[in-house]
């Protein structure tokens, strides 16, 4: 039992005794937490705070260590809107605030909050002042009230409807609370009484009470009615800790979560009728950093960011749920915060970033936004700030005590907008006739017949297997590939009339080339059944020589003669994936499928050294030389960076799977850097994703709809601006890279003739090397197709409008609307 003090007013101001109530929990299950990530944003900054729109629930605001603010759209991974810390009228600032921002300009952000309705969102920072910005939706934040409310740290804000009006809560360094008009920015209560400063503020209401609970830095836990009358109650929290405190959904359970000066963290409910602590639940680490943040969901879980992780509980359970530690970079005590219904969960990470998790339904609501824009009739437009009416609460008959007996019935109890999101979903204002315009002209392009595109099947008079690799020469006048028999075949466009600039183009066909010899480039499969082989090869700077296996030796050919120059290493272990050295063609990087990887100097005949990182076969490697790195990936979904100084091991990660997809085993994953050396392509046939090395931080996902089947390859164009994909069902994707939005797809029966009898697919897509627009693909029937949009159009449709979210993140393939990630 906690000691606690009562003023004038008996402790069950907070009543609401809840005997087994059920909440609706029958329908729950772990099952219902987001735990799979789907978004990484990269903030550039430490996050602070965080909170998701009311009403636009993919909406993501949020605040870092040096001021910034911004708002994401998590569907698409979009920045739509940012605000860096300035003053807006210095001139109407105290004099030591003026001194101060004259001397000292860095300031932090401790708090983001959106209003009950999403029209506006407060800003607290950690020297004096809050701004309150109206939102008009996409990019359009206007400066609405600057407020100097407290003498130091504004360490908490928050939105609260006392009096039928929306008001500002405030506390501060100075151990004060006050609370504001959000029309005119007037302050309405000053409330004094703590001894330290006061950590956080939780207003709400109980039937139509409206108060305010504050938490300080020295463990007390006070309670405020609307009025001049001082603290009600006096507790002290668990260990003394710093806490912040939260209702359920349903507002009839409270929680709190904090950690002491020792490090000691508490996870909380309490008996709001008797002033104590119902249940402390187990499971927060012993030695925490910083105060451990909590959020709760679906009137069922709690959630906390201890120990590197996202750990769950049931409301109704002392014992830790479960955990995450959603890919891994976590900070000590990440941030954390729910979106409104649960579907959603945000996490700070320790590079800087947000990681966004999902569950199904949260999977389901951003493949909704993809290819619709941002609604800003959902948004009441500021300046006008509005209580939105609610109906009468019915009464408990519980004794509220004579001090409020005349005030009760005129304290309307509004703050259950907060928690009711039926009637904020209600609100719909207007939309700029613009962004209505945009969303009408922006049209996914789609291809659907031969007329559509420029397409030519390059002539082959070779016996007709499947394509495993396919690759254009440097020089971009040759295509190579590797058939699943071993044998390479080579095209070469030719100058002629109709071809003076010699380029390869759907407009003239090649010429299958072969040296007058008449031999082949034929791979060594040794014992290898060629079916169970995993073909490889790379291609030297100059054209002049390609190294490639079938399961067997490896050999290196001379791409004029097509002479095999050298074999070596006969398996076991056989390559299966290979890389040039990008400084010296004598040194190269071999995967294998005994999930080690090789550092092979040509030269001298000799095994430098044996990186060991994979649990299965190496299906995917790629150097970056600004970064020094060499980029591997596996069978085993996993990603690894080797320091090109040293080969030591600088990161490693598993790809998330999203739910419901369970990889083949024999998955591949590749890998591609992108033009900057710094971010790079990882496929995979559940999705595609950018990641940033050398940390391995995943930028953007990406998920195919399950109707396209499958992705079979992707590849980034040559300018970078683009990403290719192809599927089992024979369509192509065309993203754009910077976004993973996609923006015009590829039937198949726009360049294969119909054969109902024969399945025929893209295994592998080669990209032009200086014609961003061009593409290849290899096909499972044999044949190889370059495919080129019309000259009409010059390129493969055009990105949607921010505005559009039309989305990377998580989207789909080419048949059908996707899902936006990190």
């Amino acid at each position: 039992m906690l000691h606690h003090q009562v003023n004038n007013l008996p402790v069950n101001i907070l009543p609401v005794p809840y005997a087994s109530q059920s909440h609706g929990q029958s329908s729950y299950s772990p099952d219902d937490l987001p735990k799979t990530v789907v978004m990484t944003l990269s903030q550039g900054s430490t996050v602070k705070s965080m909170d998701f729109h009311p009403v636009q629930q993919i909406l993501l605001l949020v605040g870092t260590n040096i001021g910034d603010i911004m708002v994401w759209e998590v569907g698409s991974g979009e920045k739509i809107a940012y605000k860096t810390f300035k003053v807006w009228d210095l001139s109407s600032c105290s004099v030591p605030l003026q001194a101060f921002l004259a001397s000292d300009y860095t300031v932090a952000v401790n708090r983001v909050m959106w209003s009950p309705d999403g029209a506006l969102f407060g800003v607290a920072y950690s020297k004096h002042i809050v701004h309150i910005y109206s939102y008009h939706g996409g990019d359009d934040l206007r400066n609405h009230l600057e407020i100097e409310a407290h003498v130091g740290s504004v360490n908490d804000l928050a939105f609260s409807y006392p009096n039928k009006q929306l008001s500002i809560v405030t506390c501060g360094e100075d151990r004060i609370i006050k609370v504001w008009d959000a029309n005119t920015g007037a302050k309405q209560y000053s409330f004094e009484g703590h001894e330290a400063p006061v950590y956080s503020i939780c207003p709400h209401h109980k039937e139509n009470i409206q108060f305010i609970f504050s938490t300080a830095t020295d463990g007390k836990i006070k309670a405020w009615l609307y009025d001049t009358m001082g603290s009600r109650v006096d507790y002290n929290a668990p260990g003394q800790s710093s806490i912040a405190m939260a209702y359920s959904a349903d507002g009839t359970r409270l929680f709190s979560c904090g950690t002491n000066k020792e490090g000691e963290s508490f996870l909380v409910e309490w008996n709001e009728s008797e002033g104590a602590v119902k249940r402390t639940y187990f499971g927060l680490g012993k030695r925490s950093v910083g105060v451990v943040q909590f959020d709760t969901t679906k009137n069922r879980f709690l959630a906390a960011g201890d120990e590197f992780t996202v750990k769950f509980w049931d409301m109704d359970n002392l014992n830790l749920l479960t955990s995450t530690p959603a890919n891994g970079g976590l900070p000590p005590s990440p941030c954390i915060r729910f979106n409104k219904e649960g579907t959603l969960l945000a996490v700070s990470t320790d590079d800087n970033g947000v990681k966004v998790l999902a569950n199904s339904d949260g999977f389901r609501l951003i493949r909704t936004v993809e290819n619709r824009s941002f609604d800003a009739s959902r948004v009441e437009p500021a300046g006008i700030v509005k209580a939105p009416s609610i109906g009468t609460f019915g009464s408990n008959n519980t004794t509220i005590g004579t001090t409020l007996g005349d005030r009760a019935s005129s304290v309307p109890a509004m703050v259950g907008m907060i928690n009711d999101g039926r009637s904020v979903a209600d609100i719909k204002p207007r939309i700029a006739d613009e962004s209505v315009e945009k969303s009408r002209i922006w049209k996914l392009t789609e291809i659907n017949e031969p007329l559509q595109c420029r397409s030519l099947r390059l002539p082959d008079s070779l016996t007709a297997m499947r394509i495993s690799r396919l690759i254009y020469t440097n020089s971009g006048v040759a295509i190579l590939a590797l058939a699943s028999n071993a044998v390479h075949k080579l095209w070469k466009w030719q100058k002629n009339d109709r071809n003076l600039t010699v380029k390869a183009t759907t407009s003239v066909a090649p010429q299958l080339w072969q040296p007058t010899s008449g031999i082949l480039m034929t791979n060594d499969i040794g014992d290898t059944n060629p079916e169970d082989a995993v073909p490889c090869f790379a291609l030297s700077k100059n054209d002049s020589y390609v190294m490639s296996a079938s399961g067997g030796k490896i050999s290196l050919f001379n791409m004029m003669t097509f002479k095999t120059m050298t074999t070596f290493m006969p398996p076991p272990p056989a390559a299966t994936f290979l890389a040039f050295h990008p400084l010296d063609n004598n040194i190269i990087a071999i995967g294998m499928d005994d999930s080690s990887i090789q550092i092979y100097n040509v030269r001298v005949d000799e095994v430098k050294t044996k990186l060991k990182g994979h649990q299965k076969r190496i299906t995917g490697l790629a150097f970056s030389n600004s970064l020094s790195v060499l980029v591997s990936s596996g069978a085993d979904s996993q990603l690894c960076v080797w320091s090109m100084d040293g080969w030591e091991k600088q990161a490693s990660r598993l790809l998330q799977i999203p739910n419901g997809r369970a990889p083949s085993p024999h998955a591949d994953t590749r890998v591609q850097f992108h033009l900057d050396q710094t971010h790079f392509l990882a496929v995979h046939e559940s999705q595609i994703a950018i990641f940033e090395a050398p940390k391995l931080q995943c930028l953007k996902q990406w998920v195919p709809r399950e109707a396209s089947g499958a992705i079979t390859h992707a590849t980034y164009s040559c300018d970078g601006q683009s990403i290719y994909v192809s599927f089992e069902d024979g369509g192509v994707g065309v993203l754009t890279a910077s976004t993973l939005r996609l923006r015009c797809r590829i039937r198949p029966a726009a360049y294969l003739p119909p054969n109902p009898s024969l399945k025929v697919y893209p295994l592998v897509l080669a990209a032009h090397p200086s014609d961003p627009n061009q593409f290849a693909l290899g096909l499972t029937d044999g044949g190889v197709h370059v495919i080129e949009p019309l000259e009409s159009e010059g390129k493969w449709g055009t990105s949607p409008p921010v505005e559009n979210g039309a989305g990377p993140s998580c989207t789909s393939g080419p048949s059908g609307s996707e899902i936006p990630q990190r």
